[in-house]
């Protein structure tokens, strides 16, 4: 990737390890100074800003919140943007990932999963705007494969993601011409920590046309991608390995 982003500032939710890291490497690696939003992995957000802080070719600091509050999302982009100069790029990327099997699943996971997988970035979005509209910014969520082919036993979860897809569209119309919306949906790219077996993942693999997982690398390099691509607003690309084939 040659994206110069030298200047730019870029906030990434959850963005202390996994996909969140990876993203915030790319970002930073390209020249952009980052923001590392964490939750509970407040050690992890910190190391990470210190080792990329070390590598010379932007700052990074870190940045603790709960999203599910939507009183605090106004006070951490007006945090990072006093920090560091302002506000470019706003990655949504946490989320929350957890089976919930149709005859068991609750009211407060339904809550949970759409307050941090769909109304946080909304209002995180809704936050930004004013900072982003100033300096042709952009949004770029993590959508999901699974916001088209749902995955069992995790419906709500599907349908948070199908949500992100019809908010990034949504907000690409509402945000323009001023600010650039879109998003990545991976299909296998790191396995979830927890909630899927081995035969799960197996299974998964046999209906990828590529037939394994694609790691975070093209991830983040697709975030980066979309954070330069300036003539490119309200999509949903696809890093899914042929996925949606099967």
């Amino acid at each position: 990737m040659n994206g110069d982003l030298s200047g730019r500032v870029a906030l990434v939710t959850g963005g202390a390890h996994r996909l969140g890291a990876a993203t915030a490497r790319q970002l930073h690696a390209a020249g952009a100074d980052v923001a590392i939003h964490y939750h509970t992995s407040q050690a992890e957000a910190e190391a990470l800003a210190e080792e990329l802080e070390a590598q010379g070719t932007g700052r990074a600091r870190a940045f603790g919140c709960a999203l599910e509050d939507t009183a605090n999302l106004g006070p951490l982009v007006d945090s990072v943007a006093a920090a560091l100069g302002g506000l470019d790029i706003l990655v949504n990327n946490a989320a929350r990932f957890y089976p919930t099997p149709l005859a068991e699943v609750s009211e407060a996971q339904w809550d949970d999963l759409m307050a941090t997988n769909l109304k946080a970035p909304f209002f995180l979005a809704q936050s930004a705007f004013d900072h982003l509209r100033g300096r042709a910014g952009c949004v770029i969520n993590l959508a999901d494969v699974y916001a088209e082919r749902p995955l069992a036993h995790h419906p709500v979860y599907s349908i948070s993601k199908a949500g992100m897809t019809m908010l990034t569209r949504t907000l690409a119309k509402e945000m323009g011409p001023e600010v650039r919306v879109n998003a990545v949906a991976p299909g296998a790219a790191l396995w979830p920590e927890a909630g899927l077996s081995e035969q799960d993942k197996e299974l998964l693999l046999r209906h990828t046309a590529l037939g394994r997982p694609s790691g975070p690398g093209p991830i983040a390099e697709a975030v980066h991608f979309l954070a330069t691509a300036d003539y490119i607003t309200g999509q949903v690309l696809g890093i899914e390995g042929g996925r949606l084939l099967y």
